[in-house]
């Protein structure tokens, strides 16, 4: 379906040969990222009501959020022609959004402008938002690193790492398609484990060419972006860390602009649920109704809208390394691409309770965001997320975790053909899904 073993970053390649030294690695992005271009698309909308509906929500513009985030934080873009990312290194180098088409094209990356502009630190979390941003897991459970040793399992307890919250990632390296970042921090799970661990973080641009090598779509003549992230975890301590005192995952979360026509597609590997796991885990936050999730064939449809809190997730052996949406009314196709290590099944639990099996998690989730009980919403937005395996670490060892986001606009025959080549669905069948 797509190679991504092999085109990556030339400065991943360096940090590896240089055996993580981050002085030098930080040199040889530099150099070598030079190269690297960003995905050229069609300059002009050609659909007029495209355009009176983007003149309707200015906040959905690139243009308009790039000079919002200004205002408040410090901001990296990194740009070719039309198509841009902008990075946040104040919140942990996420990706806050980007566009295919210009500062008047869509801002694909939900950005929570009333909590931004009210410069208010917030005392759980602190959802900035962003389509790209690095945590860690697991959330909940006898190993997680959110609650406090022998507190009970509530929202009142619940504390986000200040390290993926609230605290800056450090700027190591920067050209015009790149940004490298690192952190060094501690942290102590819920059953007394503590974890001293370096954080490295490279976002890059990704060009036509290498679109095409790591997923076999020619892009020409469509609007797109691109952009690879290279997440690594390093065992900073002189423990090894072992699945009976607690594992760290890398655990990686984009939000995304939800609507009444954006549907997630997960296709995912056929079998007998004794071997391979149930198709989709609904349980997060209660059953999903049929009118919002479709497991049919082997695909996972599952409603984006914003309008019902709901959470899925894929077991390892379930996933096929890649998931999608598809935004009908705005001809938006995004696909998101994460190759797991082969045969690897200790995935970190993060449900809130102890755990009879803590290392029983999904791989790739969803999440659509709804109202709670008492009428308040964070957003509303829609994730697509995925993990690593827990990272059973010796002393100087580290966990890479690689994915590609790519947005895609233009022809929708061509669209179509790109979805069912690697989604293994058409657009038809996505949009006729509820």
């Amino acid at each position: 379906m797509f190679n991504f073993d092999t085109h990556i970053p030339v400065s991943y390649l360096e940090r590896k040969r240089l055996k993580y030294n981050p002085m030098k690695a930080s040199l040889s992005a530099i150099i070598c990222l030079l190269f690297l271009a960003s995905c050229v698309g069609s300059g002009k909308r050609k659909n007029k009501q495209k355009d009176n509906q983007m003149a309707a929500n200015i906040t959905n513009q690139y243009g308009y959020n790039r000079d919002f985030l200004k205002r408040y934080t410090k901001i990296l873009e990194l740009t070719n022609k039309n198509a841009s990312v902008i990075i946040a290194p104040a919140w942990q180098g996420r990706v806050m959004t980007s566009t295919a088409e210009g500062d008047s094209g869509h801002s694909f990356g939900w950005i929570n402008h009333q909590l931004i502009a009210s410069g208010e630190i917030q005392s759980h979390i602190n959802p900035f938002g962003g389509e790209e941003r690095l945590w860690l897991g697991p959330e909940g459970g006898q190993y997680s690193i959110f609650f406090r040793k022998g507190k009970e399992f509530i929202y009142e307890n619940w504390q986000t790492p200040g390290f993926i919250d609230t605290e800056p990632f450090e700027l190591t390296a920067l050209t015009d398609t790149s940004v490298f970042f690192t952190c060094e921090t501690e942290i102590e799970n819920y059953s007394g484990t503590l974890f001293k661990l370096g954080i490295e973080r490279e976002v890059a641009l990704l060009s036509a060419e290498q679109i095409e090598k790591q997923t076999g779509i020619d892009t020409k003549g469509l609007a797109c972006v691109a952009y690879i992230s290279v997440n690594t975890i390093f065992n900073k301590g002189e423990k090894s860390w072992t699945k009976e005192s607690g594992l760290l995952s890398i655990w990686m979360l984009g939000m995304f602009i939800p609507s009444p026509s954006v549907v997630v597609v997960i296709p995912y590997r056929p079998g007998d649920d004794k071997d391979l796991g149930v198709p989709v885990n609904d349980n997060y936050f209660g059953k999903i109704s049929a009118d919002r999730l479709k497991v049919t064939g082997d695909h996972i449809f599952f409603r984006a809208d914003g309008n019902s809190r709901g959470k899925i997730g894929i077991p390892p052996l379930r996933a096929k390394g890649i998931m999608g949406s598809y935004d009908h009314e705005n001809n938006f196709l995004t696909l998101l691409f994460c190759k797991l290590p082969e045969g690897k099944t200790d995935y970190v639990n993060s449900a809130w309770e102890i755990q009879k099996n803590p290392y029983s998690g999904d791989a790739f989730n969803s999440y659509n965001d709804g109202p709670l009980e008492d009428g308040s919403q964070m957003g509303p937005f829609y994730e697509l997320e995925t993990s690593s395996p827990g990272a059973e670490l010796k002393p100087g060892e580290h966990l890479d975790h690689i994915q590609i986001t790519l947005h895609i606009t233009g022809d929708v025959k061509r669209l179509d053909l790109i979805s069912q080549k690697l989604l293994g669905v058409s657009l038809e069948e996505i949009v006729k899904a509820f």
